[in-house]
């Protein structure tokens, strides 16, 4: 078994559940969830089917075609396979004809496909297959079988082997599969080797995933990753780990702000991480990525606006400067002394409204671009909220990446400046800009609506994406002491520059962001450097609760 899992063959018993309202078969939740963790793994992943292939996995309309005659049975194993091979291409896997009467033509057809890439076989069923996994397990093969809850435990406890049998396992559900993998695979590698717990919203793991982010096999500066899964008990996936990377803002369920700047606010988080972060609390050995406490600003708008004016100092006189954009916090869009307040907080029109909750909750986006006092008492921006200066740009935008102690930046095109943007609001007589992913726009509706920032066009001003049109050491000082400021591993800001002053404007702060407009090369290396100079560098603190 040495080497590990090198390849995995998936039955298709464990991939269909009940039939759909249109009559056909439809793939488990829990295999959609497995396929989207092998796809991007450097693990060739096969579909295997056996040769009277079952016809329930097409459907009962194809059931009925058979028995009034208007199909042949071979058309129907013809289209039982057809099927398979679909969702095989979709992901990208193989499929292959597997059972006992075809055991030695199916490990030629593998051999063919994937070749002697070293380790074994694993395959996942559903029943065990006296005739087959015999055969199989002569081959070196490691067996898993899923069963219905009680079953297997008879046999095999929380995915160990079968008895004394190390090749043959047993699990309940099928997101205990890569906790198997991770453990086959752990056992051969060397004790140095950092074990990475990871969980993030699939479609943002689905990001990191295929730029090679999370490899199941120790990367070149030696980590090895292993997805958590809120579907199987967080503490028997945790106990296998060194390090827990997580993006908590992903499960957040509410947020309540406690109007002061110096506790935190009160951030309500699914069951699934509430339990990871109570475990964490019971064992502060293990490395956090990030601590939940130091992700508290980030989901606060005011708060990352106050930690912005620390930058002052780093200023020197006669050069440009950093700053964060002028605001101004508001309770209530009424208040009678409003113009004096803008006034007194440098803001102008346009100013750009958001709401203090920056992330994690369903309105965090909802914001608004106002021309004209008098239109502030009509907006729905959530409040409490912030008015925030907007900048005249260059429709430039520079995005930048700490990951650790290393600084990346990409350039964008951005917003209008706001006189572009007046001359698209004149013909509504300069009504604001409504940002709501949620609300539809009416007829008569006196604001325009967008989906978000983003709906914006793209500035015409003329651009100038030199890298001396920017204060790279300025910038990179900023990022520094941003980073002992918020205490994070991997963040990013963007930074826009003020047309005339060349104020550079930080407009907006993020916890790991994706950084996918840094090539793969050289972003991949730096992410895992970062989270292993972070494991090392706990490791020489005394342990202290990481919350």
């Amino acid at each position: 078994m040495g080497g590990g899992v090198r390849r995995v063959v998936l039955d298709e018993s464990v991939l269909f559940g009940c039939e759909d309202p249109t009559g056909k078969a439809s793939l488990l939740p829990a295999a959609e969830y497995l396929f989207r963790k092998l796809r991007h793994s450097t693990i060739p992943t096969g579909i295997s089917h056996r040769l009277d292939l079952s016809a329930q996995k097409v459907g009962g309309l194809i059931l009925y075609e058979l028995r009034e005659g208007i199909i042949s049975y071979e058309t129907l194993l013809c289209r039982c396979a057809s099927l398979l091979q679909g969702v095989a291409a979709q992901y990208s896997f193989d499929c292959f004809v597997l059972d006992a009467s075809s055991t030695d033509s199916a490990l030629n057809e593998i051999q063919l496909a994937w070749g002697d890439i070293g380790g074994s076989i694993l395959y996942l069923v559903s029943y065990n297959n006296d005739a087959l996994l015999p055969k199989l397990r002569t081959r070196d093969w490691l067996i898993v079988i899923l069963g219905s809850i009680g079953q297997e435990r008879a046999d095999g406890v929380d995915g160990g082997p079968a008895g004394e049998d190390s090749s043959m396992f047993y699990i309940n559900k099928v997101e205990e599969l890569p906790l198997i993998i991770f453990r086959l695979n752990e056992k051969g590698i060397s004790n140095n080797v950092v074990k990475v717990g990871y969980i993030m919203k699939p479609s943002r793991e689905e990001d990191f995933s295929k730029r090679g982010a999370f490899p199941i096999y120790p990367s070149q500066n030696g980590l090895i990753f292993m997805p958590l899964s809120f579907a199987v008990p967080i503490s028997s996936q945790l106990q296998e780990v060194d390090v827990v990377l997580h993006k908590a803002t992903d499960e957040i369920m509410s947020i309540e702000l406690n109007g002061s700047s110096e506790l935190p606010n009160k951030i309500t988080y699914t069951r699934g991480m509430q339990e990871l972060r109570m475990y964490m609390e019971r064992h502060p050995d293990i490395c956090l990525i990030d601590p939940f406490n130091n992700i508290d600003p980030v989901v606060d708008r005011l708060k990352i606006q106050q930690i912005l004016l620390g930058l002052e100092d780093i200023n020197k006189p006669g050069c440009c400067k950093i700053r964060g954009p002028h605001f101004l916090k508001v309770d209530n869009f009424n208040e009678p002394n409003l113009v004096q307040s803008l006034s007194e907080s440098k803001l102008s029109l346009p100013s750009i409204i958001k709401p203090q909750v920056a992330c994690g909750v369903a309105d965090a986006h909802s914001m608004a671009i106002v021309f004209r006092v008098e239109d502030f008492k009509d907006l729905s921006v959530p409040l409490p909220a912030v008015i925030q200066e907007y900048v005249d740009h260059s429709s430039t935008l520079f995005k930048f990446y700490v990951l650790g102690e290393k600084v990346f930046y990409a350039v964008k095109k951005s917003t209008p400046n706001a006189g572009t943007l007046k001359k698209l609001c004149e013909k509504n007589e300069l009504k604001p800009l409504i940002f709501d992913r949620k609300r539809v726009c009416a007829i008569n509706n006196p604001m325009i609506l967008l989906h978000s920032l983003k709906s914006l066009p793209t500035g015409k001003e003329k651009q100038d994406l030199k890298d001396q049109s920017i204060d790279i050491k300025l910038v990179t000082d900023a990022a520094s002491r941003l980073r002992r400021a918020l205490d994070l591993t991997i963040f990013g800001f963007d930074v826009v520059i003020q047309e005339g002053s060349g104020d550079h404007v930080i407009v907006d702060v993020n916890y790991l962001p994706s950084f996918k407009e840094v090539p793969d090369n050289v972003a991949i290396p730096a992410f895992w450097d970062a989270i292993k100079e972070k494991f090392e560098s706990s490791k020489k603190k005394p342990t202290t609760n990481p919350n």
